[in-house]
C-alpha cells in the first residue's frame, strides 16, 4: 500500500483530546474495539489454517501441486475474505452490522501489517530482534483502539464535540478550539480517527495534514549538551559557558507510600484466576481502580514534565547534543531500574526528534554510545580509562581539573557540535566534519561471557599484575574527533559514520 505523504509546507500531526461519553457510547466505544480485535483474530486463523493445512498434507505424501494453495494476508484480499464470511459465520453474523465497518477494518488492517512484519523479518528485510508469527488478542489483555479513516469525522462548530462514524457526536473533556480555527482557516484537514481507552479514560486522535512555518529559535547560534541522569534529571552546557541543571521530579517516589497501600488492599481481595475461572469481586474491582488511579496519575505527571522540558529546550538552542543510551541495558541494573524508568531518558530523546524537526528544524547530534563523555576531561581531553558510578567528581590527573561528573560531561556533549557547521536555527544545516571512530581505542565488542574469577597463572582471585594496571588505567589524551551520529531525514545515514 502506497504510504501518504503530505504535500509541501504541511506536515502530519495528532490532535488528541479526552472524551466524556455517556453510558451507551461507551458500550458502543467497547464493541467496536471488540469488533477490531474479533476481525483481528479472524483473520490470523485463516491465514493460518492454510499453513497447518499444507504442512499437514505433507506428512501425507500429497505432492507440490496438489497442495493447499497459501492465502494472501494483503487488506483487499482480508476484506474480501472477510465480507464473504462475515455473513455465514455464527462469530459474525448475528452482530457485524451494529459496528462501522471501519471496525473491523483495523483488524484486518493491523493483522495485514503483522504478517508484513514477520515475512519482513524471516527475510532479513526488517530491522530489529526477530520476530515470530502473529498471535492471537486476548479479550482480558487487549488493548482497546479502533481506528477511522472514512465517513462522518469532523470537530463540531461548539468547540466541544466531535463526530465519528457510527458513534455519533461525542463531547470532549477539553475545548477543540485550536484545531477547529485551523480546519475553518483550511490550514488543516482531517484524516482518520483513532479512539482508544488508556489510563482509564477514552481518547479520540485526529490525524490531520496540518501547514506549518517553521519558527526561528530564540538563540541560532548556540548549542547545547544535555546528560541525562538520575539524581539530576538533566545537566545542560551551553557553548555559551551555561551550565543549566534540571530536578528530577521523582514523580513515582512520591506516591510509593500510597502505590504499597493500594496495592495491599488490593491483595486483600478476591481477584480474579485464569485456572479455575473464577471472577474478580466488585471490591477487586474497585480497589484496582484506585490502584490504577495512582498509576495513571504518575504517568500523566511524568509526560507533563518531559513535554515542558523538551519544548523549552527545542525553542532556545540551534544545536542540541545528546547521548545515544541504552536504556533497555540500564533497566538491567536492579538498584536502579525504578528510577531510570521514571525519569524517561528514550521519552526525552524521541520528544527531542520530532520537535526539532517539525516545529524548528534545529539540528539534533546523538553523541556515539561508546564515546566517553563522562571519562574524558572537557579542560584538556585526557580520558580516564574507569570512572566508577560512585565518583561524582570528575578530578584530571593531567590537568589537574575538578570539576562536577556531570557537568563535565555536558561540556564534553556541547564541544561535540563544534565538529557540526554552525546551524542558523531555521534551515538546519546538517552537514558534519567526517569523524574518526574509535576515539578512545575501544573496539566496541561486548564480551559474551563473564571473566572467570577462579585463580589463574598463579595469582589470587585473577588480579591484575601491577605493571598491567598502570597501562590499563592512566589518562590519554583524545587527539581524535569523536565520531558523531547525525539525522538527515527520513533517506539520511541513520549509523555511525565510522
Amino acid at each position: 500500500m502506497k504510504k501518504f505523504r503530505p504535500q509541501s509546507g504541511f506536515v502530519v500531526q495528532a490532535y488528541r483530546f479526552a472524551l466524556d461519553p455517556n453510558a451507551a457510547q461507551k458500550r458502543a466505544l467497547h464493541s467496536h474495539c471488540g469488533a477490531a480485535r474479533a476481525a483481528y483474530n479472524w483473520a490470523v486463523a485463516w491465514i493460518e489454517a492454510s499453513w497447518w493445512q499444507r504442512k499437514a498434507e505433507e506428512t501425507y505424501g500429497v505432492s507440490e501441486a496438489g497442495l493447499t494453495q497459501w492465502r494472501p494476508w494483503s487488506l483487499p484480499s482480508l476484506r474480501k475474505a472477510f465480507n464473504a464470511a462475515k455473513h455465514t459465520d455464527p462469530r459474525f453474523a448475528i452482530w457485524w452490522a451494529e459496528n462501522s465497518k471501519e471496525a473491523y477494518n483495523t483488524g484486518l488492517a493491523n493483522a495485514a501489517a503483522a504478517f508484513d512484519n514477520y515475512a519482513r523479518s524471516r527475510q532479513g528485510r526488517r530491522r530489529g530482534r526477530a520476530i515470530g508469527l502473529p498471535r492471537f488478542k486476548s479479550k482480558r489483555k487487549a488493548r482497546l483502539s479502533c481506528r477511522f479513516t472514512t465517513g462522518t469525522i469532523r470537530v463540531d462548530a461548539d468547540g466541544r464535540h466531535v463526530t465519528l462514524p457510527r458513534l455519533g457526536t461525542l463531547r470532549t473533556h477539553e475545548p477543540t478550539v485550536k484545531l477547529l480555527a485551523r480546519v475553518q482557516a483550511g490550514t488543516a484537514r482531517i484524516l482518520s480517527a483513532t479512539v482508544r481507552h488508556e489510563r482509564g479514560r477514552w481518547f479520540v486522535s485526529l490525524q490531520t495534514e496540518v501547514k506549518r512555518d517553521l519558527v526561528r529559535v530564540a538563540r541560532p547560534g548556540v548549542a547545547v549538551g544535555i546528560d541525562l541522569g538520575v539524581k539530576t534529571l538533566a545537566v545542560m552546557a551551553d557553548s555559551a559557558g551555561a551550565i543549566h541543571e534540571v530536578a528530577n521530579p521523582r514523580h513515582l517516589d512520591t506516591v510509593l507510600k500510597q502505590l504499597r497501600h493500594a496495592s495491599r488492599t488490593v491483595s486483600r481481595r478476591q481477584g480474579p484466576d485464569r485456572r479455575t475461572g473464577q471472577k474478580p469481586s466488585k471490591r477487586w474491582e474497585k480497589a484496582n481502580a484506585q490502584r490504577n488511579k495512582v498509576h495513571h496519575r504518575v504517568a500523566n505527571l511524568r509526560a507533563d514534565a518531559l513535554h515542558k522540558l523538551t519544548t523549552s529546550i527545542a525553542a532556545e538552542y540551534g544545536t542540541i547534543v545528546v547521548e545515544d543510551l541504552n536504556v533497555a541495558g540500564m533497566l538491567h541494573n536492579r538498584r536502579l531500574a525504578r528510577r531510570i524508568a521514571d525519569a524517561g531518558f528514550g521519552e526525552i530523546r524521541r520528544q527531542l526528534d520530532y520537535k526539532t524537526r517539525q516545529r524548528h528544524a534545529t539540528r539534533l547530534v546523538v553523541a556515539n554510545r561508546w564515546y566517553p563523555s563522562s571519562k574524558t576531561c572537557s579542560g584538556c581531553g585526557a580520558a580516564k580509562a574507569k570512572l566508577p558510578l560512585h565518583l561524582r567528581t570528575y578530578e584530571c590527573d593531567a590537568c589537574g581539573l575538578v570539576i562536577d561528573r556531570d557537568e563535565n560531561a555536558a561540556l564534553n556533549l556541547a564541544a561535540l557540535a563544534a565538529a557540526a557547521v554552525t546551524g542558523t536555527g531555521v534551515a538546519g544545516d546538517q552537514d558534519t566534519a567526517p569523524a574518526a571512530s574509535k576515539p578512545r581505542g575501544a573496539d566496541r565488542k561486548t564480551r559474551a561471557t563473564a571473566r572467570s574469577r577462579k585463580a589463574t597463572g598463579g595469582r589470587a582471585g585473577g588480579a591484575t599484575l601491577p605493571h598491567q594496571r598502570q597501562t590499563e588505567t592512566r589518562d590519554r589524551t583524545q587527539a581524535e574527533a569523536p565520531t558523531l551520529w547525525r539525522r538527515d531525514g527520513p533517506s539520511g545515514p541513520k549509523y555511525p559514520e565510522c
